[in-house]
């Protein structure tokens, strides 16, 4: 199965052009700036008008706007994943978005807790502590920003491949122990310039 992963557009969506085919479609969260309604139905619009088999996207920091949203008319094969999973040709995918009201609380904590063990492919805002999640601070020194929870729950799990962003800077593929892990933050870390999606095959 071919994936194409993004994330973290902020808006720029429209600036992708000539995208590779791919079975699946992945954004794993951040299509907004702001969190505004606006920003989310335009998003909604131009990804659900494009043509891959099958399309998923789950929620970022950024897209407090769909908090509790009760999403409907979504196409056949178009997917909104919020703690919840998809079956595609046999491939378990799971997603878990990162809203800020679940941050500031053990909501999250319990998200990651309940990421089910038949999962293949995990798409999460966050990365893990300790894979493509170095940031430098406000001191200057980088540090790695990833989820420790997520961490501890991707250690008891058997998946094929976590999807993520957030941090823009650390935009890239990695393979570990038969994983693949893929941060596809589209913008950099300046919102200056697009990165190349990441296509990955499992």
């Amino acid at each position: 199965m071919k994936i194409l992963h993004i994330s973290d557009t902020h808006g720029f969506h429209h600036r992708l052009k000539d995208l590779p085919e791919a079975d699946v479609l992945v954004h794993s969260g951040d299509f907004t700036m702001t969190g505004s309604e606006k920003e989310a139905l335009d998003f909604l619009e131009w990804f659900c008008d494009l043509s891959y088999p099958h399309k998923i996207f789950i929620c970022g920091n950024h897209d407090e706007c769909m908090y509790d949203a009760k999403i409907s008319g979504l196409d056949t094969n178009v997917h909104y994943l919020c703690n919840s999973s998809i079956n595609i040709d046999g491939v378990e995918f799971y997603g878990v978005p990162m809203f800020m009201s679940d941050c500031i609380t053990d909501r999250q904590s319990r998200n990651y807790a309940d990421i089910p063990s038949d999962t293949d492919v995990l798409i999460t805002h966050s990365p893990a502590y300790g894979t493509l999640d170095l940031d430098d601070s406000i001191s200057g020194e980088f540090i790695n920003y990833g989820s420790q929870e997520l961490l501890n729950r991707l250690l008891t799990l058997k998946i094929r491949a976590h999807l993520f962003g957030h941090i823009h800077r650390q935009h890239g593929v990695l393979e570990q122990n038969g994983i693949i892990y893929s941060n596809g933050a589209i913008m950099n870390e300046g919102y200056t310039q697009p990165n190349t999606p990441n296509l990955i095959n499992i």
